[in-house]
């Protein structure tokens, strides 16, 4: 597994990228903005540790968790209201998020064991 080619963290970059910009133009809810600004930088930030250093097995599962945050966040900041376009992105971008960093688990743990020495 090569640096900055694993399909699976690109597209958790892309969904923290899109959660993020939506903080800013999307109408706001509750507290939508803080929860999926930081959300989205967080899950941008772990895609592309996650992309630098492949393997990292741990970063996975942060990844993983991110999702799951970001899917529970309009419960939790008070934005869940089905006619929200925010909480749509929100549980839409943590399914995406959690899905990724699911099948992403078991290729990092194939490549943890290989770089551990013998």
């Amino acid at each position: 597994m090569k640096k900055w080619m694993r399909w699976e963290d690109w597209v958790a970059v892309g969904v923290g990228l899109v959660a993020a910009i939506c903080a800013f133009v999307m109408p706001q809810m509750g507290a939508s903005m803080p929860w999926m600004l930081i959300v989205g930088v967080l899950l941008i930030a772990a895609g592309v540790a996650n992309l630098a250093m492949p393997g990292m097995v741990a970063m996975e599962y942060v990844q993983l968790a991110l999702g799951a945050v970001l899917f529970v966040a309009p419960w939790l900041g008070g934005y869940a209201d089905m006619q929200s376009g925010v909480a749509w992105v929100s549980w839409i971008g943590g399914a995406v998020a959690v899905i990724v960093a699911a099948l992403a688990v078991r290729p990092a743990m194939h490549m943890h064991d290989r770089t551990l020495p013998h």
